[in-house]
């Protein structure tokens, strides 16, 4: 593994670390300014909106745990796999999501981060029935997506 290798596997160790430590500002020193997100819940963000989206979910995670594995990288892309327990606010109920991200590095920082997981799967620990019997139907997707969005405008309208 080259020095450039070696740099991004530590880059990502040093991102689930804070991440499990709830630590925004270390996780967002991983990123470019201009890095773009995407996942299943959020969908595409760039940047701020990537920002704001980790400080709120550090913020709102009272008893989240994170775990990380199989980090693989090269000088230019990197993957790993991860698990959070927490408990989902809207409900109540638990959720393990299980994870598998991918990431792009520019100038020895992350430029694109994208998270796969089974939003059906998700739905049905974060809503229960509805979310096991309705999750994989399009119009409850788009509510959840439209939730989320809501609730990242709103953190990000209180603080700028």
């Amino acid at each position: 593994m080259g020095d450039a290798a070696r740099a991004n596997a530590a880059l990502i160790e040093r991102f689930y670390t804070a991440f499990a430590r709830r630590d925004p500002a270390a996780m967002l020193a991983c990123y470019r300014p201009d890095v773009a997100f995407r996942d299943p819940v959020f969908g595409a963000l760039t940047g701020p909106q990537v920002h704001a989206m980790w400080r709120m979910l550090a913020a709102r995670a009272t008893d989240l745990t994170i775990e990380f594995a199989g980090v693989a990288v090269t000088e230019r892309t990197g993957s790993a796999h991860w698990e959070a327990r927490y408990t989902y606010s809207a409900t109540g109920r638990s959720v393990h999501n299980r994870i598998d991200a991918t990431f792009e590095f520019r100038d020895g920082l992350i430029t694109r981060h994208v998270d796969r997981f089974s939003l059906w799967r998700w739905a049905a620990m974060a809503l229960g029935a509805k979310g096991a019997l309705l999750g994989w139907l399009p119009p409850v997707r788009a509510a959840i997506r439209a939730r989320a969005a809501k609730g990242l405008a709103a953190y990000m309208a209180a603080n700028p």
